[in-house]
Order: structure tokens, then C-alpha cells, then sequence
């Protein structure tokens, strides 16, 4: 979507334009259904994390300044909807699995395997490691970032982030390249 449409399309939601709202969301559900995915790790809830996510978004239009990226600005109500539900309900999701990773195709289909396969080890990783090798390594966010978003120190961010990596090589060699002599 090029920027005067968008920008267009974010006057029109500021005026409760049905139509505009309906074209952003259209526009951008698969890649939040994705995200909210990759921490939840459940489909329906990560539907639910997204639907939270576009009321927000629209009902918080005019506080968007247009002066970032809109959709970093609503990547980061997304993040910050799916670390409320994790905080909410932490006892729950320790452990889930994930089903079906959806994920934006690519134009080859060994990098979409690979993407998938990966997607899918990240999600057998603990909730903790999980988070934060998402928010660090795939959102980009810095490691202040991460401890003012979950409460905890910058440090401890950088430990779950090795200790990630470590499960994450751990689990790359034994379900995607079992027989391959790592040494």
C-alpha cells in the first residue's frame, strides 16, 4: 500500500469511515494473526489478540501522530495486547503447541518451508525464551525495550535471549537436521 493511500485511508478512519477501517484491517489481519501467533501460540486466541488489536487501533486513530510508521504503530498495540493476554494467563499457555503457523509467503517455497519449520521450533520453546527471542530477533526491539515492556531487567533479557539461542540450535539440529554430523 503506498503511502498517500494509506495516508488517505487514516484520515478517512479518524472520521469512523467503515469502508477505510474495513480496507486496513483487510489489509493487514494475516500478518497480526501471524504475529499475535507466534506468542500465543493458538489460533483462536491470536484471532481474539487481533480483533482487540484493530478496536484499539481505531478507537485510537487520532492519537497516532503520522510521523513513524502506522503499521509499527499498530505492531506495537498488537505486541502489547499479546504480552497482556500472556501476562493474564500465564498458567495457561505454558506449553501450548502450535498447530498451523501462517505465515506471508515468499516467492520461493523452500524459504516458506523453512520459515514455517522455523516458526513452529520457536514455538516449542518455553514461554519466557519465546517471547523474547520474538520480540528481540524477530520484531527488532532492543533489550531496554523488552525489560520496560515485561518488567524486568535488562539483564535478565539478555540471559533468556542466550539461553533461546542455545534451545533454538539445540532444536534446529535435532527436528530439521537430525542426521547431520554437527561436529
Amino acid at each position: 500500500m503506498d503511502r498517500l493511500k494509506l495516508n488517505a485511508l487514516i484520515k478517512r478512519c479518524r472520521a469512523k469511515d467503515r469502508k477505510a477501517q474495513k480496507t486496513i484491517y483487510e489489509w493487514y489481519a494475516p500478518l497480526f494473526i501471524a504475529i499475535a501467533k507466534r506468542y500465543v501460540g493458538d489460533q483462536m486466541i491470536a484471532e481474539d489478540i487481533m480483533v482487540q488489536t484493530f478496536f484499539k487501533v481505531f478507537t485510537r486513530i487520532k492519537k497516532y501522530s503520522g510521523t513513524g510508521s502506522f503499521e509499527g504503530w499498530m505492531k506495537r498495540i498488537l505486541i502489547n495486547e499479546a504480552l497482556m493476554y500472556l501476562r493474564s494467563n500465564r498458567s495457561k499457555i505454558a506449553g501450548v503447541a502450535l498447530d498451523n503457523v501462517q505465515v506471508p509467503k515468499s516467492n520461493y517455497i523452500e524459504e516458506e518451508l523453512e520459515h514455517e519449520a522455523i516458526l513452529r521450533l520457536v514455538d516449542l520453546l518455553p514461554q519466557g525464551y519465546k517471547t523474547i527471542f520474538n520480540l528481540y530477533i524477530i520484531e527488532g526491539y532492543k533489550h531496554r525495550e523488552i525489560a520496560d515492556l515485561l518488567n524486568i531487567s535488562i539483564n535478565t533479557s539478555k540471559s533468556q535471549l542466550i539461553l533461546a539461542k542455545k534451545k533454538m540450535k539445540t532444536l534446529i539440529k535435532s527436528h530439521l537436521y537430525p542426521n547431520l554430523n554437527w561436529e
